[in-house]
């Protein structure tokens, strides 16, 4: 794991004081006069300013082979849903082909609309089958990607 603090890593607060403690995603990274790197870390519904070595990288944003092979996994696994009607049975493993093709191309708007129609499938699969044990991938693998595209485009 690096130990560079980018946009869209979580982060645990080191310094003392009225955030200590407390875990944010970094919203963004700069420099102040003094060439000293500032981040702006997220905290519930509010913003805060640190200096980076008043930080502690928790966890790295995923990375695209990441990223790839999280579409991978749910992609073994969707061979196990018996219960979706054939369009989305059919639609499903597509549409998860096709964003892995589209992640390199970084194109926001097909990237978003192709993931939102994912999680739209698996949700209504989850209704039909709320026990199966593969939920327990899914969920990981689908969250990882939800992170990626919400903090690299």
């Amino acid at each position: 794991m690096k130990d560079k603090i980018e946009k869209g890593d979580i982060v645990l607060i080191n310094k003392t004081g009225k955030y200590h403690n407390q875990v944010g995603e970094v919203i963004e990274v700069d420099y102040n006069i003094f060439f000293v790197k500032i981040v702006i870390v997220k905290l519930g519904n509010q913003e805060e300013a640190f200096e980076e070595k008043d930080l502690k990288l928790k966890s790295k944003k995923p990375s695209v082979e990441e990223v790839i092979t999280s579409i991978d996994k749910i992609l073994e696994i969707v061979e196990q849903f018996l219960n979706l009607p054939i369009k989305e049975k059919v639609e499903l493993p597509n549409r998860l082909k096709y964003l892995k093709l589209d992640i390199p191309k970084l194109d926001k708007q097909v990237i978003q609309k192709n993931f939102d129609n994912i999680d739209k499938i698996l949700a209504a699969a989850r209704e039909a089958n709320s026990s199966a044990s593969f939920w327990q991938e899914i969920d990981p693998n689908l969250e990882k990607i939800s992170w990626w595209i919400r903090t690299s485009l």
